[in-house]
């Protein structure tokens, strides 16, 4: 008779992300991911694999969840402007509120693990330049509705505002004040006027 799973398997990787993005990869032991899934090791290793291949589905499973689902829904409900703000703003009132200070999983992760890692450097990758290209087709866009100067390079402007907003969220982990961070955006937004 097959082995059936008692656990949702996308909740549990839920669990295991939240675990990753509070304390990074090299600090989660397997102990602490068997007891904060609510899952045992059997489980752990038969669902999702190694450690290791466990953090990459959960390090996927945010930049869906989180990244890329958040970008589109700025893209289609905003103005490029206001889209483009409203990310800074986001990611200010979630780090200032933010208890714990875990800031953003993919630039924790990129800080920890991008430089030595191949797989999980090309996911961060992938990322950033989706967060770039993101910014290129707002300014563009925005060119075309008047609201940005014709006289910027979206593509230059994108890399401008994708290094603010890392500084950003690499900053918030270890100065969350709203203040300075309100500064890094207003920085990032007098770019594009």
């Amino acid at each position: 008779m097959p082995w059936t799973k008692n656990f949702d398997v996308d909740q549990t990787l839920d669990k295991a992300m939240q675990l990753f993005w509070a304390r990074g990869y090299e600090a989660t032991s397997m102990q602490d991911l068997v007891d904060g899934m609510g899952i045992n090791r059997g489980s752990i290793y038969s669902t999702y694999g190694d450690k290791r291949q466990l953090f990459l589905a959960a390090l996927n499973r945010y930049d869906v969840e989180c990244r890329k689902t958040q970008l589109e829904a700025l893209e289609q409900q905003l103005s490029p402007k206001a889209a483009i703000n409203a990310l800074f703003q986001s990611w200010i009132d979630r780090v200032v509120s933010d208890i714990g200070n875990s800031g953003c999983f993919l630039t924790n992760t990129a800080l920890e693990l991008a430089a030595h890692d191949e797989d999980v450097g090309a996911i961060v990758a992938n990322s950033q330049c989706e967060i770039e290209n993101f910014f290129a087709r707002m300014v563009a866009r925005g060119q075309q509705d008047g609201e940005i100067s014709t006289s910027l390079s979206p593509e230059k402007t994108a890399q401008s505002l994708l290094a603010a907003l890392i500084g950003l969220l690499v900053l918030s982990r270890s100065r969350p004040d709203r203040k300075l961070l309100e500064s890094v955006a207003d920085g990032a937004m007098a770019v594009i006027g």
